[in-house]
């Protein structure tokens, strides 16, 4: 989405939330401090949708006037792969998760070539093992603003019941302007209860190639695609499931009603519709930014993209073919509200869970542990198909 003008990171995806990572925090100050320099390079790289936001309402501010073609050009900067933003404007992150980077040397990187368009996806496979992973969360004023931090503490993988014969193979989805590393605490958890687990840089994230990102219209083959990568190179331990967060999660949803392949299916925080996420960015991220010129580019955008509008919504989808899913809310996400998530496990079919984290915001729900650890390992262990006659609705408590 543009960011240039404003998209943010979810706005740009809805994701307007921007993670570090930094490693061993308190142990070891010059090796952290090292590595969470090079983290840091490596981060801004991203160039999250907030970047974007700031960098486009700077670069709208400036002009004197809106020219013909600037819906246009508002539609293509929104579509521009996050990893292409400059990241010359990177702002302070309202969330940081702390973890060892040196564990994924145990996950080595790997790559698949997928489309049309033609892409180059950077994964890496995490085995079942224990990792003995403790989670420490945090929050403080800076500002006048909340910050948070999750440091989750590891040891090196030890082989468990689960290391031979893993329970199944779990995907696991990142936000918009985001990467791998935020879903690496999930890879670590899942792994510990036997699931393979694959992390991946979506097209024209962190280290995958991609001039264009899609909303889930060529993201979703391209998960049909590395799936099949990972079935010819022996990796893949059925069922399948995935777990994906805000952009993640509407491109989760959506792989499953193309693939019956995919079974299980968490969606944290997903967009309902497209249109709604990126204003709700903008108006955190982006006020200045006249509204008529985020609307302008919002309306071009399906035909830059050569479809009908209603096709980038995750409710479209659903309404047409729905899927027994886990969706998950927070009580104080602003961008995608609790009502947003709602409306969708209302369009899927019955068996469906929904829970609310109390005082979880978009940026943060994902790493409320506490609260989601035991129910969605609870969905994923769920081995039988079948399911119940009526949808549950719950409450995290």
């Amino acid at each position: 989405m543009s960011r240039s003008f404003c998209t943010g990171q979810e706005f740009q995806m809805l994701n307007h939330r921007r993670r570090t990572a930094t490693v061993n925090p308190m142990n070891h100050e010059r090796e952290s401090r090292t590595i969470s320099q090079s983290l840091r390079r490596h981060f801004n790289n991203l160039a999250t949708g907030v970047h974007a936001c700031r960098w486009m309402t700077g670069l709208v501010l400036m002009l004197p006037a809106l020219v013909t073609g600037c819906d246009t050009f508002v539609a293509h900067r929104m579509i521009q792969a996050p990893n292409t933003y400059p990241s010359w404007l990177a702002p302070s992150a309202p969330v940081l998760i702390a973890f060892n980077e040196k564990l994924l040397t145990n996950s080595p990187a790997k790559f698949a070539d997928v489309g049309p368009p033609s892409a180059r996806l950077h994964y890496r496979v995490v085995e079942p093992a224990d990792y003995q992973l403790r989670m420490i969360p945090t929050n403080w004023l800076e500002r006048g603003e909340v910050r948070y931090q999750f440091t989750f503490r590891s040891e090196a993988p030890r082989t468990n019941a689960w290391s031979a014969a893993p329970r199944g193979t779990v995907f696991l989805l990142h936000g918009y302007g985001l990467a791998e590393f935020s879903m690496v605490p999930w890879a670590w958890r899942l792994a510990q209860d036997g699931w393979r687990c694959v992390l991946v840089d979506l097209r024209g994230h962190g280290k995958s190639t991609g001039k264009t990102i899609y909303f889930g219209l060529k993201e979703s083959r391209d998960m049909s695609q590395l799936l099949d990568t990972l079935t010819s190179h022996g990796q893949l331990a059925p069922p399948v499931a995935v777990i994906g967060e805000s952009y993640g999660a509407a491109l989760a949803l959506r792989w499953k009603t193309i693939d019956p392949r995919v079974g299980k299916v968490v969606a944290i925080a997903p967009y309902g519709v497209l249109s709604n996420a990126m204003l709700n960015i903008c108006h955190d991220y982006a006020s200045l930014l006249p509204r008529a010129v985020i609307r302008a580019g919002l309306e071009q955008l399906p035909v830059v993209l050569g479809v009908q509008a209603d096709e980038l919504d995750t409710t479209t989808v659903l309404a047409r073919h729905p899927v027994n899913a886990l969706f998950v809310s927070g009580s104080k996400d602003d961008i995608i509200p609790p009502a947003e998530v709602r409306r969708q496990f209302e369009e899927a079919l019955p068996g469906s869970e929904l829970i609310e984290v109390p005082e979880a915001t978009h940026e943060t729900v994902t790493y409320h542990f506490n609260e989601l650890v035991t129910p969605v390992l609870a969905w994923l262990n769920t081995m039988s198909q079948a399911a119940p006659d009526d949808q549950v609705i719950k409450r995290a408590r």
